[in-house]
């Protein structure tokens, strides 16, 4: 078969759920003409963090920047869950962009350098778009991913976030973060991703911020949170241990609780009812059929 009469005919992969799943749900805001080959193959099947990683971890904390701030104090209690208010102050070169931000590791871990965006991104939403309401948290597999999403789950707890679902080993790729939330009708959520750019622990990390819709959060929230950089001066975490995601379940802490979760499930549901996956498989199998996957970075 030539390739041309493959490709003329994109349509011809999509599965007849997609066909009723476009017509009754709100999910696609305009036709879909064609869809190319989007796989469902998780990239981190397995994933394991070095010693040095775990070594690193013990390297970051969220203190007081200044000397002379005051210990952190406790300012609401419920039967399980403390939350306490860390000192801190601005750091510099924290301006965010629809990608989010992206910097070396080594930035990222310094005193209070993630904490302050993310403190700063809660300051700059409306209560009612994460109070009491779900998260989603996940990443590309990345160094300083685990001991991110420690930070991240602290501080969502202290801001009053009801539930915050992670991916299992705090991996789940970006576009299984939109699905998920989408899915789950969650306020929205994190993703712990430089993209393309290489990871360790001397090349980038980043986080980026997506809306209800999945969509990352516009210009409009991105300028709030950076100009929240600027005058930041306290932190708001929840006293809660850190939370094994190797796991998959549920723990509550008062009226906070995280789900560690697949993080393939959801997204491979929804590949199921975009594409045949039976009539792939049998074009991808075909004898007179070849292609080449080129898998660089992400």
């Amino acid at each position: 078969m030539a390739l041309n009469s493959i490709t003329s005919r994109p349509s011809s992969l999509l599965s007849k759920k997609f066909k009723n799943y476009c017509a009754n749900d709100s999910t696609f805001s305009h036709p879909i003409k064609s869809i190319y080959f989007l796989s469902p193959i998780p990239l981190f099947s397995k994933f394991s963090l070095k010693n040095n990683a775990s070594r690193a971890f013990s390297s970051v904390s969220v203190k007081a920047s200044s000397a002379s701030s005051s210990p952190s104090t406790t300012v609401a209690q419920s039967p399980e869950l403390k939350i306490k208010i860390m000192p801190t102050q601005p750091i510099e070169g924290q301006k965010t962009g629809t990608s989010g931000l992206r910097k070396r590791v080594k930035v990222f871990m310094q005193e209070n350098y993630l904490a302050n965006w993310i403190q700063a991104l809660f300051d700059s939403l409306p209560p009612q778009d994460y109070k009491n309401g779900v998260l989603v948290l996940g990443g590309d597999g990345r160094y300083f991913n685990l001991e991110a999403a420690q930070i991240i789950i602290k501080i969502a707890a202290g801001n009053g976030v009801g539930k915050i679902l992670v991916g299992k080993d705090g991996i789940m790729s970006t576009p299984t973060v939109s699905a998920v939330i989408r899915k789950r009708k969650a306020n929205g959520g994190f993703v712990m991703s430089a993209s393309h750019n290489p990871g360790g622990p001397d090349y980038d990390w980043g986080i980026k911020f997506n809306y209800s819709s999945g969509q990352p959060a516009p210009e409009s929230i991105t300028d709030k949170i950076y100009g929240n950089t600027l005058s930041i001066s306290e932190i708001k975490m929840g006293d809660i241990p850190d939370v094994d995601l190797s796991h998959a379940g549920q723990i509550d802490y008062g009226n906070f609780s995280v789900e560690v979760v697949d993080p393939v499930a959801d997204y491979l549901e929804l590949m199921e009812n975009v594409f045949d996956f039976s009539l792939i498989r049998s074009l991808l199998s075909r004898s007179d059929f070849r292609y080449i996957s080129i898998l660089l970075h992400s």
